[in-house]
């Protein structure tokens, strides 16, 4: 089953709005230089408000490490988004089962390169100079689709309604990352959008067979939840 996060999350009645159509995790953008920057005060307003089963993914882009982790207990988040640099060793900080890697995909060469990284799942997004994610670009479907020879796949990058069913059928990842495809401007999502993108996500769901593994497998940050655990620096 291919699982859907809905990311850029910024105010509690979109997160309302993406869980009533079904959405499996939200995202939570902690980078000040986004246009979806949540300071992580209002960030944990809004996730103790969720339901207990919906993941909270943080997205950060080249912070510090010792502030990633505060950030991520401090609001309660079940994973980490690393969307900008950072290499294995910085990766190599936290629990494997933590961790998301973000990357974008310009040629065979950094397919090789995402073999140095033992993170949870690699999440693809478009490539732009100066940019990252975010972008509403689309990302190479052809290259993505190797990233599953060694690791679980999050495919984002321009997804919208008009190309999702088109990209899981062709790419197969275990889940999708959208942001900029379902918003009315930058930070404000819009219903409508959501409600139908995960509609047609769950149509495409029972046309296609894609396995079991998901975001959703892990649910907390703690010990007995985490099958890592003590293979890497604690969170």
């Amino acid at each position: 089953m291919v699982e859907v996060k809905i990311c850029g999350i910024t105010n509690i009645n979109d997160a309302y709005v993406a869980i009533k159509y079904g959405a499996d995790a939200l995202g939570f953008i902690f980078y000040p230089k986004s246009q979806r920057y949540v300071a992580p005060e209002r960030a944990k307003e809004i996730i103790e408000k969720l339901p207990y089963d919906i993941i909270r993914v943080g997205v950060f882009v080249n912070h510090e490490i010792q502030e990633v982790k505060e950030i991520a207990k401090f609001c309660g988040l079940n994973l980490i988004q690393l969307h900008g640099d950072e290499s294995p060793d910085y990766c190599d900080q936290f629990r494997i089962s933590s961790l998301i890697k973000a990357v974008s995909l310009r040629t065979e060469e950094d397919i090789q390169k995402l073999k140095d990284y033992s993170v949870r799942a690699i999440l693809v997004d478009a490539s732009e100079p100066g940019h990252y994610g975010g972008t509403g670009k689309d990302s190479d479907g052809s290259l993505a689709k190797k990233v599953k020879e060694t690791h679980p796949l999050i495919l984002a990058g321009g997804l919208n309604k008009e190309n999702v069913r088109e990209a899981i059928e062709t790419v197969r990842p275990q889940a999708v990352d959208i942001n900029s495809g379902v918003e009315i401007s930058p930070g404000k999502k819009d219903p409508e959008k959501i409600k139908e993108i995960i509609a047609i996500l769950h149509e495409t769901n029972r046309a296609i067979n894609s396995g079991n593994w998901g975001l959703s497998t892990i649910k907390v940050f703690s010990d007995e939840n985490d099958p890592f655990y003590g293979n890497r620096v604690p969170l």
